[in-house]
């Protein structure tokens, strides 16, 4: 039976618990309890880009999966377009940060997170760690599904579409960079990844 890993990456300051994560997560183990061979990783990512992609890296390595899907929001989705080339699979990008180096340069010093307010340390080199991961240009623009919010309030939508030329795209009209409306557009990205 054909199985497949379904990688979740979450943003910036998030976690495995977001809203979006959650989401996702169920919907897949709904496939699964119809049958699917899918098996589902959604890791705390660490403060630093090299160490999370390291960890991500060893996990894919390690699954005995006969195909990967990388789904991505924000900085999650800046990894999934470096995770998605290495590997040659599909990468679903929800409002990615397509240039997550120049996007987190000011963001250097103590965070915390969004659902814990546990501090971390963002570090400078760590903007070094994510230009080294830059992708310029997707090769393949049919492994790609976009989903962009017109209404995200971090990023600009045009640039995410710019990014991903002749790939899948759905231009969300309004929403935020968080995607309240994630709902309405599940059932797409979980085809797009499973199918």
């Amino acid at each position: 039976m054909n199985s497949l890993l379904v990688v979740y990456l979450h943003g910036f300051r998030s976690s495995p618990r977001s809203s979006k994560a959650q989401m996702t997560g169920d919907a897949i183990a709904h496939r699964k309890k119809q049958g699917a061979a899918i098996e589902w990783y959604c890791p705390q990512l660490l403060a630093s880009p090299r160490e999370s992609m390291d960890m991500v890296q060893r996990h894919i390595d390690a699954s005995k999966a006969d195909r990967l899907s990388v789904i991505g929001s924000s900085l999650g989705g800046f990894y999934t377009n470096y995770l998605a080339e290495h590997y040659g699979c599909k990468g679903i990008a929800l409002n990615p940060a397509v240039r997550a180096g120049r996007e987190l340069a000011p963001h250097v010093g103590m965070m915390t997170a969004y659902d814990s307010e546990e501090p971390f340390d963002f570090r400078a080199e760590y903007i070094d760690e994510l230009n080294r991961m830059q992708i310029e240009s997707i090769t393949l623009p049919e492994r790609y599904l976009l989903l962009a919010a017109t209404g995200d309030e971090l990023l600009d939508w045009r640039e995410m579409a710019a990014f991903y030329p002749g790939a899948q795209q759905i231009i969300i009209q309004g929403s935020d960079h968080g995607i309240h409306n994630y709902s309405d557009y599940l059932d797409d990205v979980v085809r797009f990844a499973c199918d």
